[in-house]
């Protein structure tokens, strides 16, 4: 995750920036949902049967903490579809882990409302676009209304601890500024843009994709906004994924308007370091496979088989190893890239989609498009 509004607030009010202090770790606790998303890396839908007991997932929470991870977004499938997920919830935070949920919001109602908001420390709840777009993408007629009633009433609490999520695509594109405006309108306090990931359903859909001139401008788009709510005091954090890019594009953005602290913002992005899959980013998906991203091709491990901290920090393997390599070592554009120790080369995922190659460059890149095919 690129936090660029933290970032630009940060650095020009010489203020420590929040730094991630440990790992991440996504785990789908299920892969039952009941929305069939375009874009849906886990291929989610309502026939799915939970996979990991209750018992299997105390057992390896500590072991998360012990690795040191410090926060776990709770996701799936729709997690809120499990009924243990308050208890799960109650451990991490008995562990002191924080915890994220990111939900389509459909189940969340009056009867829940106050309880989730006591239970995670950040709820995400899925908008791609306007009405008509987000019920197409997302598979479900009416969806769209469900989804904003539910961060409506979340935020009603006035707990500040709801923000929206948003992938851009082709076919969502057009809504990236509606997404601002909802945001604005309604006084969300966070925005999540996420890039597309060639993954379950986002792979069988590669056509979905926009091409990089399309992505160059919808960033510049973000970043805008980035500036325009700093400079005038709008409280919105905008956060860009699945896209360490975006930090080449600010950075060229922030050093035109800021050049005497062009120095601090280029260290600062350096100690982010990028794509962090494998290193401080992990995922467990609902069949307890152990995997760098949720988006990667490959399983390093499974908890029903092994235990975590072998998986993960005891016993690493090869390719745990060289993903946590910084810079990593890539072909094609990023081996002679100046920024790769700023992205450290994007998606994997994507690399290995596209050319069937792990270390290829990530083929989704619109910097020196010139030079990127």
């Amino acid at each position: 995750m690129f936090r660029l509004s933290n970032l630009l607030s940060s650095v020009i009010n010489n203020k420590p920036v929040r730094e991630l202090d440990g790992s991440i770790a996504i785990w789908n606790f299920t892969n039952r949902c009941n929305l069939n998303c375009l874009h849906c890396y886990s291929k989610s839908g309502l026939d799915a049967t939970d996979t990991l007991s209750t018992e299997l997932i105390f057992e390896t929470l500590p072991k998360l903490k012990e690795a040191g991870v410090k926060f776990l977004i709770f996701s799936g499938g729709e997690p809120l579809t499990r009924k243990d997920i308050y208890d799960i919830a109650d451990e991490c935070k008995r562990l002191g882990i924080i915890t994220y949920l990111s939900t389509n919001g459909l189940y969340v109602g009056k009867k829940n409302a106050q309880k989730i908001l006591n239970t995670f420390n950040y709820i995400g709840i899925s908008i791609d676009g306007d009405e008509k777009s987000h019920d197409y993408f997302r598979g479900l007629k009416g969806s769209f209304k469900e989804s904003l009633k539910a961060v409506e009433l979340l935020n009603s609490y006035h707990q500040t601890k709801v923000g929206i999520r948003f992938t851009i695509t082709k076919d969502t594109i057009k809504d990236l500024e509606f997404i601002f405006k909802l945001a604005e309108e309604k006084k969300i306090p966070k925005v999540y843009i996420s890039h597309l990931v060639y993954s379950g359903r986002g792979l069988d859909n590669l056509k979905m994709d926009i091409t990089k001139e399309q992505r160059k401008k919808a960033v510049d788009f973000i970043i805008d906004k980035a500036f325009y709510y700093f400079e005038n005091n709008i409280d919105i954090e905008i956060v860009t994924g699945n896209m360490e890019m975006d930090a080449i594009a600010f950075l060229d953005r922030f050093s035109k308007k800021y050049p005497h602290l062009k120095d601090e913002m280029l260290k600062r992005l350096k100690k982010w370091g990028g794509n962090s899959a494998g290193r401080k980013l992990l995922n467990i998906n609902s069949e307890g496979d152990v995997k760098p991203d949720p988006f990667f091709p490959l399983s390093i491990g499974n908890i029903l088989k092994e235990d975590f901290l072998d998986i993960w920090q005891d016993k690493p393997s090869e390719l745990l190893l060289r993903l946590r390599q910084h810079p990593r070592s890539l072909k094609g554009i990023c081996k002679s890239c100046e920024y790769l120790d700023i992205c450290n080369g994007g998606s994997r995922s994507r690399a290995n989609a596209i050319y069937e190659d792990l270390w290829e460059s990530d083929p989704s890149c619109y910097i020196k498009e010139e030079n990127n095919g």
